[in-house]
Parts: structure tokens; sequence; C-alpha cells
């Protein structure tokens, strides 16, 4: 077990004060969680469908993806991960997954155990309304995903997931939203959005050409904020920024605001 806090326990802590105010004790706390931090190749399952596990897994550096899994072995990627989120910590109270986790790059990830979790929200109710309203956000994407796929054509369905990883990557203080590195590949983005790999390739090129986007590698800048998100359809209000989320202990409202409780 690591025992000194990891830098991927800051990030998922700034995760959470970014919509709920917790005292210096409370984040001492969750810094001292005990990980099992590992180095992970691209495209290796750290959760299968079905498997009964006794931890949660942290993203400290890299992607991953949550997927449901077809009878023929196609899947189908619910959830792009990225450094600071907690993957699945609804697990803690449902750990037979009834989905799977993957790396998508090459990922470093914290293993963290269900009872330490556990022990934490029943010391600490401030942490345990911190968690809540993680796995709200959660959630509130899976739904937009649900409607992201069903509803929108190929062109909104990825610029769509551009702008949201984008604002996420933004908000963790990753990159700008307008610049930012997509380590994925094509086949990857085309199971997410529900396209073959040559759909993908094709709505990549027309977002170019219209000039919404610019990709060198896995590099993608953002010309036009506004007239991607409008191809998009995209208003991050189903991220749940903090004023979106009430009751509970108090929310963070301002970076300084979590710097004074911090000290």
């Amino acid at each position: 077990m690591h025992s000194l806090p990891h830098s991927g326990l800051q990030r998922f802590l700034d995760r959470l004060l970014s919509r709920t105010s917790l005292s210096y004790q409370e984040q001492q706390a969750v810094l001292g969680l005990h990980c099992r931090p590992e180095t992970v190749g691209p495209r290796q399952d750290l959760v299968a469908p079905g498997e009964t596990i006794s931890h949660a897994c942290l993203v400290a550096k890299g992607i991953a993806g949550r997927f449901d899994q077809m009878r023929n072995g196609q899947r189908q990627i619910t959830a792009f991960h990225i450094a600071g989120d907690m993957c699945d910590l609804h697990s803690v109270v449902a750990p037979t997954a009834a989905w799977g986790i993957s790396t998508l790059s090459g990922a470093t990830v914290l293993f963290i155990p269900h009872k330490q979790l556990t022990d934490l929200a029943q010391a600490y109710p401030a942490i345990a309304f911190a968690f809540w309203r993680d796995v709200t956000v959660d959630g509130s994407i899976l739904a937009k995903w649900v409607g992201n796929l069903g509803r929108q054509d190929a062109r909104a369905r990825i610029a769509h997931i551009i702008c949201e990883l984008g604002v996420r990557m933004e908000s963790a203080g990753l990159a700008l939203r307008t610049s930012f590195s997509l380590d994925i590949t094509q086949e990857q983005l085309a199971d997410a959005a529900g396209l073959t790999a040559v759909h993908v390739n094709r709505t990549l090129q027309g977002l170019r050409c219209e000039g919404l986007i610019e990709t060198r590698g896995r590099a993608i800048e953002i010309g036009d904020w506004e007239a991607l998100a409008e191809a998009a359809e995209f208003d991050p209000a189903y991220l749940l920024p903090r004023q979106a989320i009430r009751g509970g202990p108090a929310l963070a409202t301002t970076i300084g605001e979590q710097q004074t409780v911090a000290h």
C-alpha cells in the first residue's frame, strides 16, 4: 500500500472540492487514503463485467473507459475517465460490476480498498456528501450520453464528446477546453459514439473542413468554441457545476474559499 499522499489523490480531492467545501482535517483524511498505484498499458481491463471487487479505481494519469460488453465481444464505451476521476466510486455499495473498466491509453491507476472509503464516509459526513455528489455527476453524464447517442447524428455526437472532454479537462486543471490532447484511438472514439471507425474518421474530417477543430496527432485545437458547442447542442449544465448542486454540507464557491478552508 502507498502510505504517502499521491498526486492522483490530490486530483481526486480537487474534484471533490470543486463542489463541496471540506475542512483541513477532512482534506487530509482524503489524502491519507492508502492506495496501491500501478502503471498499466493501454487496452488493459481493470474490472471485468460480472466481477466482484473490493477496491475502487482512481485514474491518476491517462484515460480509462467504462464499458458494456455484448455476447459477441463488442464493447460500448459508456464513460471516459480522466486524471482525478474515481471510475467506480459507486462500487463501494455495488461491488459486483455490471460493467467493465479498461485503460484506453497508458495510465497510472490507484486501487483503493472499499473498506477505507466506507470508513472515511462514516467518519466524515461532509466527505460522504462529497462522494454522493461525485457519483451524481457520473449519473448525469451517463444520462446525457444516452440522449446524445439516441437522438444526435454523427457530427453532433463527436462534437459533443469533444466539448465534454474539453470542459472536464479544463475543470480538472489538465488543459484548456480549446486545446487538449485526446489520447484515444478513433476505434475507441467509435466505441463511445456508437459508430464505425470509418464513420468517425469521416466525421472528424468534416469538422476540420468546417473549421470547427484542428488536429495534430492526438492534439485537438478548437478555434471557435461557440460554433463547436452549437454543432453539438452542448450545454455544460449536465456536468453539475457547484452552483447546480444543493443540500448537505456547504459547497465550495471559489478557489479562494477552498484555500481559506484548507488553512
